[in-house]
């Protein structure tokens, strides 16, 4: 261990699930501390480490040489004692339609803490349940923590989606380079607004209706919208609605998924129904963003501020996590002050 005492993070409390693996993780590499995690996603019906979950595992691992002890299907506790982080090029393969997306999450920020550029391949599922889309990392995520001096510079070379998985994410990350505090917390006002309704393996109407839907709805409103149809190639069917909006300020985004059974009209009004709340809210960014940014946050100089349409369990939970991470063995100490007046 080095000497160094080892931060205890219990996985079962606030969401219980794997937000809080991905977020130690990420923290245990900036930090150079060792990590127990114990309880690891407690609160979910199926606790332990899932595929998805190990590759994140043995990705962080990989990129500051640490060792580990418990790394293995179903474990419910794990050591991560860190060492440097090193650029270069790294390679991940869940093996299922785990998220992509987020092994992409856990490694981002350590990486761009390193002393050079790294080069990613990440295989898994790229838009799957419970978890960010590709397009939501790639359009709201990575342009947004840019502005505080984060690069990344992602590419989708197969989508992925579940049961069968088999997407391909590709990512340049540069070393960060601080830009100042980061301010998002006036009202969103709504600039332009662009999406693609997408399908793999089904027949064209379906994307079609997708797209027919959510014009209707914008119409309706008084918004105008740029929907592209897509028609994507993957092991399995799956369909997508995704919205990208852009505000004076900040960016958000909304999606949701086909499934079998349900129809293309209700994918539409789901993303859509999420894009009106958020509007109504009068916060900066949404609620997927503003638990993500958290980590980037803690990391850069500076006061920033934000408001969000909700503030999630994620989003407190990614708060206690962050904490309990050693505040003073941090680059830039956090001290949250939480208003849910959105």
């Amino acid at each position: 261990m080095g000497g160094k005492e080892s931060i205890v993070i219990d996985g079962s409390c606030g969401e219980g699930g794997g937000q809080i693996l991905r977020t130690s993780l990420s923290l245990a590499s900036i930090t150079a501390k060792p990590l127990k995690l114990v309880n690891i996603r407690g609160g979910r019906k199926k606790p332990g480490l899932r595929p998805q979950h190990l590759t994140a595992v043995r990705a962080c691992a990989s990129v500051c040489g640490a060792k580990l002890d418990g790394a293995e299907l179903g474990a419910r506790k794990l050591t991560f004692v860190p060492g440097a982080i090193a650029p270069g090029f790294y390679e991940f393969h869940i093996g299922t339609a785990g998220a992509a997306t987020l092994v992409l999450q856990t490694i981002l920020p350590p990486l761009s803490m390193a002393k050079g550029e790294s080069s990613l391949l990440i295989s898994g599922g790229t838009h799957v349940p419970w978890s960010p889309p590709y397009h939501h990392v790639a359009q709201v995520l990575v342009p947004t923590i840019s502005q505080l001096g984060f690069k990344c510079e992602p590419q989708i070379k197969h989508w992925g989606w579940y049961p069968k998985g088999g997407g391909v994410i590709q990512a340049r990350v540069k070393p960060y380079s601080p830009l100042g505090s980061l301010n998002l917390n006036q009202p969103f006002a709504l600039k332009s607004l662009s999406g693609i309704s997408a399908s793999s393996r089904l027949p064209e109407h379906i994307r079609v209706r997708q797209k027919k839907q959510v014009e209707a709805r914008l119409q309706k409103a008084g918004i105008q919208g740029e929907i592209e149809l897509v028609d994507v190639h993957a092991r399995n069917p799956g369909t997508l609605l995704f919205l990208c909006v852009q505000g004076k300020d900040s960016l958000a985004g909304f999606s949701s998924l086909g499934a079998r059974g349900k129809r293309a009209e209700l994918v539409a009004d789901e993303a859509v129904d999420d894009f009106f709340l958020f509007l109504e809210s009068g916060a900066a960014l949404d609620r997927h963003l503003a638990d993500q940014l958290l980590i980037y946050l803690a990391n850069a100089p500076g006061k920033h501020q934000f408001t969000t349409s909700k503030v999630t369990q994620h989003l407190l939970t990614n708060a206690w996590v962050i904490e309990k991470s050693s505040p003073c063995s941090m680059p830039h100490a956090p001290c949250w002050k939480m208003r849910n007046d959105c």
